[in-house]
């Protein structure tokens, strides 16, 4: 297994500014320019009745190469399946997800529209680390949540958080019993898992997808095999506030599954070596860790590989 013990992250770029870090220069989608704020509340749910997401965004550190230095970190690569030893009905599977993900695309780009357009419409202005829509999106049945925002500068227009309340959690589904643990986790029926986020472009379009350390988003920790049995369950089936981008999310959850399957298997391992090179500390509320993997993506690659013959790594 290859290691990276250079002071990168574990996707072989220098360790990035902890998630919710205000860095410098203004993102636009379609002439909206987002405006840096110092601090951010948790979202509450409002007279929307959606469950609060926690957001831990507001408190940040600073990044610490020389520490970060220290640790050898497990690579993604070795992580990543070959799709083209998966089986055929699972290929066809993935195939049809990322059929759907670009019809959704082409039905909003037809009416001039894109998908991150869709949670910003009607919401004011856009500003840094704020969720959108402001209660979030979620859904009652699926106890699927997902939400917006933007704060990584120029490096990105913004991304898509995506989770599992602990109403539609698998039977079994256990949090890791963590005891050096330094803030509470959300528990019992507020339990709720991180799945993946879904990095846009200023063209409203995906870029890559990336596993965080549990501080980013206040999650509630659950091992790699039990987010993974969650994944299938991840479905916004309803059009607040926009049905094409709703049924994006999901498909591309779809779509990127054998990946963001070993997204997560791969965040574990990046936890466990730091937990190795930092004993008697809470690696989970450590701001020198903030994403632990991230992944390129071209969806319309992807799909076309799929269609030919499945004979495709990325």
């Amino acid at each position: 297994m290859h290691e990276d013990c250079s002071g990168a992250t574990a996707n072989g770029t220098l360790a990035r500014a902890p998630e919710g870090h205000d860095t410098a220069g203004p993102a636009r989608m379609a002439g909206i320019s987002v405006s840096s704020v110092s601090s951010v509340s948790s979202v509450s749910s409002g007279s929307s009745g959606r469950p609060e997401t926690p957001d831990r965004s507001a408190a940040v550190g600073e990044t610490s190469a020389a520490s970060a230095a220290a640790v050898c970190l497990p690579a993604l690569e070795d992580f990543l399946p070959d799709t083209a030893a998966l089986d055929a009905p699972t290929r066809r599977g993935l195939l049809r997800a990322g059929r759907e993900a670009l019809e959704c695309r082409r039905v909003l780009a037809k009416g001039g529209l894109n998908l991150v357009g869709e949670v910003l419409r009607g919401q004011g202005e856009f500003v840094e680390l704020e969720h959108y829509p402001r209660d979030d999106v979620f859904d009652a049945d699926t106890h699927a949540q997902y939400y917006y925002h933007a704060h990584r500068g120029e490096a990105e227009h913004g991304h898509f958080h995506l989770f599992l309340r602990a109403g539609g959690m698998p039977a079994g589904a256990a949090p890791l019993a963590w005891p050096l643990a330094s803030e509470p986790w959300p528990a019992g029926d507020e339990a709720i898992c991180h799945l993946v986020a879904i990095s846009m472009d200023a063209w409203g379009e995906p870029m890559g997808l990336f596993a965080t350390n549990r501080w980013v988003t206040g999650e509630t920790w659950f091992p790699a095999a039990d987010a993974i049995r969650m994944l299938g369950r991840f479905a916004i089936d309803h059009a607040f506030p926009s049905w094409p981008t709703n049924r994006w999310l999901g498909a591309m959850v779809g779509l990127y599954r054998p990946q963001i399957e070993a997204l997560l298997r791969h965040r574990d391992a990046v936890i466990a070596a730091w937990m190795a090179a930092h004993p008697g500390e809470d690696v989970f509320e450590d701001r020198r860790l903030d994403i632990t993997g991230h992944l390129a993506i071209d969806v319309e690659s992807r799909v076309a590989a799929l269609a030919r013959t499945g004979r495709w790594r990325g």
